[in-house]
């Protein structure tokens, strides 16, 4: 999922080779802003072959959602793509990419993806698909390398173990059906909540944020940062009203549909806490849980389950097609896997996030700074 500076030709005749060969074609460079309607339509369909991996239970990315999401990516987020193509240019057989933030924290990492598909791993395509992230990393002074794998796909747990990397911070999805989700607790929560937060408000934003709480909501966002982070080597992030625009400005062109719940004190005005959920309704029967975070100044006083049991229970209510919800959590995130686990969420898929040095992957690869 990215852009760089190249577009890929549709189709070009030099890719066509006999059957049987075994010739692979080089890394080529994919600018998804600009790139043909072959072009889109092959990556959408290797990013779904990768998708049915990991996620076996869930639909295809329509193509046009994948191409929106493409199109709409962040200003401030610099995506580099880069593909391997089939041998008989039948369609594209491996992928990476790589964002750099142009934030003002975090300016020595860079996070990153490769996969390929099953049937053509272990012939170094991976491997070759690290030369460009390491010549972008070295370029841009970054000496930290982030990336993700999940139990479904063993082949990334090997391939981050022969580089060297170390594991930063392991994570699951879980999920909750809603099928088996206790209808009373949600009751219990919000009578509780209620009680204990008399001096406290709910508020939902559908949709846009709204301009006048805008400021606001950038400060809520800062209380992210107060997540576990394990053994990952980043720092606070810091996002602006701006930057803020251009991640909804996203979700909106993908067909994302947001809920913002928060909660903020009656007499001051002061928020407290908030939580989201996101809904698409090329998936209906999926939600996915987003952010849910309370200041610590307001922790311990059931403003976090008032939130959760609020939100869900207008789910309830107003998206019947939805069966299953989603989110991620770090394993040593104590205070909300208890919220979670008493509401029903189960694991769902394992994950990992991995961390490891620019420099490392290039004496990997066996090439010096100076004809990377």
């Amino acid at each position: 999922m990215a852009s760089s500076s190249m577009s890929v030709p549709s189709r070009r005749p030099e890719r066509q080779w006999p059957a049987g060969s075994q010739r692979i074609q080089p890394v080529q460079s994919f600018d998804l802003r600009t790139a043909s309607a072959d072009d889109y339509a092959a990556l959408n369909a290797f990013e779904n072959r990768i998708r049915a991996e990991r996620l076996p239970d869930d639909p295809p990315i329509s193509l046009e959602e994948a191409v929106q999401g493409w199109q709409h990516i962040p200003d401030f987020v610099e995506v580099s793509q880069w593909v391997i193509w089939h041998p008989q240019g039948t369609g594209i057989i491996a992928g990476g990419d790589a964002a750099v933030l142009r934030l003002d924290t975090n300016q020595h990492m860079i996070d990153f993806g490769i996969a390929v598909l099953p049937e053509f791993r272990r012939q170094g395509l991976a491997r070759s698909l690290l030369v460009p992230l390491v010549e972008l990393a070295q370029r841009e002074n970054r000496r930290l390398l982030i990336t993700s794998t999940n139990e479904r796909v063993p082949a990334g747990k090997a391939f981050m173990e022969r580089l060297g990397a170390r594991q930063g911070l392991v994570a699951h999805t879980n999920q909750l059906a809603l099928a088996e989700l206790d209808r009373e607790l949600l009751q219990r929560w919000q009578t509780q909540g209620a009680e204990r937060a008399s001096g406290f408000r709910l508020g939902l934003w559908d949709g846009a944020y709204p301009e006048e709480y805008l400021e606001a909501i950038v400060q809520l966002h800062e209380v992210m940062n107060t997540e576990p982070r394990d053994q990952l080597e980043i720092e606070d992030f810091h996002m602006t009203a701006e930057q803020l625009r251009q991640i909804e400005q996203s979700f909106i062109a993908k067909g994302t549909e947001r809920w913002s719940m928060y909660i903020a004190e009656q007499a001051t005005g002061q928020m407290a806490g908030y939580t989201e959920v996101f809904w698409n309704a090329n998936r209906p029967h999926l939600l996915y849980q987003g952010d849910t975070a309370v200041f610590p100044a307001y922790r311990k006083r059931g403003l976090g389950r008032l939130l959760k049991a609020t939100m869900m229970q207008k789910v309830l209510l107003q998206r019947p097609q939805v069966q299953f919800v989603r989110t991620g959590n770090a394993d040593s995130n104590a205070a909300m896997l208890k919220i979670n686990h008493e509401m029903g969420f189960k694991p769902y898929l394992a994950e990992c996030v991995w961390q490891v040095e620019t420099q490392q992957v290039s004496d990997y690869l066996g090439v010096s700074n100076s004809t990377i």
